[in-house]
């Protein structure tokens, strides 16, 4: 294999990697640190909105209160 290519199997070589001990155990002291990029707090902060917005909302009570007064008016339209 060419010196210069990375091996295709991304798994280190026990052998020849520095850091690990026999069975490929990592002393301790030897972990890098986290990555500090990868945490809840990334990216930038969009306030939570909370609730409908009025317009959804207030087409959805106009739509129910329809419905409501045509089945009442059908109601007393059969009761005659």
């Amino acid at each position: 294999m060419n010196a210069n290519h990375p091996p295709s199997n991304p798994d280190p070589d026990p052998r020849r990697t520095a850091g690990l001990t026999r069975g490929g155990g990592v002393p301790p002291g030897e972990t890098p640190p986290a990555e500090a990029g990868t945490g809840t707090g990334t990216g930038p902060h969009r306030p939570l909105k909370r609730g409908w917005a009025g317009g959804p909302l207030a087409l959805i009570v106009a739509l129910a209160l329809i419905v409501a007064l045509f089945f009442l008016a059908y109601g007393i339209v059969l009761a005659l």
